[in-house]
């Protein structure tokens, strides 16, 4: 059974008609969003790094803030919607700009729990660049607690995962906090 089959029989399992007007495409297009909204399933890491670490002569903090970002939570398949900070501190090799926002959506295209999806994108970072310390805070809302259950409208979560001289240095790990913090 196809994904839109699917969707049909969902519609009609909840007392909708799916071949009236309003409705009779809306099981293909709500396939090709789900498809869309989870393609970080289909995304080699490798391939979407693509060798762009460059050498580089330093050593000092990297840090990419406010990244947005969109996932769904694996428990009620309900969005959740935020931001990601990454830092890093290279050892030797930076990574392309673009690719720090490309590994972060490609773990938060997939369906996912925000904790897990922090320790991703902060292990891949570390991983590829061979940093010494990698530095990654998701502030993010979840539609599943804003639309159903306790309907908390102004809740944020805010998840971290601090390694290598992050974790062990505290005045690195300051530097970071207050750099994303502006």
């Amino acid at each position: 059974m196809s994904m839109e089959d699917l969707y049909r029989e969902l519609m009609i399992s909840i007392g909708e008609d799916p071949t009236r007007e309003g409705l009779v495409k809306t099981p293909q297009r709500a396939a090709r969003a789900f498809e869309f909204l989870t393609r970080g399933y289909k995304e080699d890491i490798g391939a979407l790094i693509n060798n762009a670490l460059f050498e580089a002569d330093t050593n000092e903090m990297v840090v990419v803030r406010n990244i947005e970002l969109y996932s769904m939570c694996e428990h009620h398949l309900l969005p959740f919607i935020g931001k990601a900070h990454v830092g890093y501190i290279p050892n030797k090799k930076v990574l392309g700009l673009s690719k720090v926002a490309r590994v972060v959506d490609a773990f938060a295209r997939r369906l996912q729990i925000q904790e897990k999806l922090t320790k991703q994108i902060a292990e891949t970072i570390q991983e590829y660049t061979g940093a010494t310390g990698t530095a990654v805070v998701i502030e993010a809302q979840h539609l599943c607690m804003m639309m159903r259950g306790v309907q908390k409208q102004n809740s944020i979560m805010t998840t971290s995962c601090i390694l290598g001289e992050f974790h062990e240095d505290t005045a690195t790990r300051a530097e970071f906090f207050s750099l994303i913090n502006k």
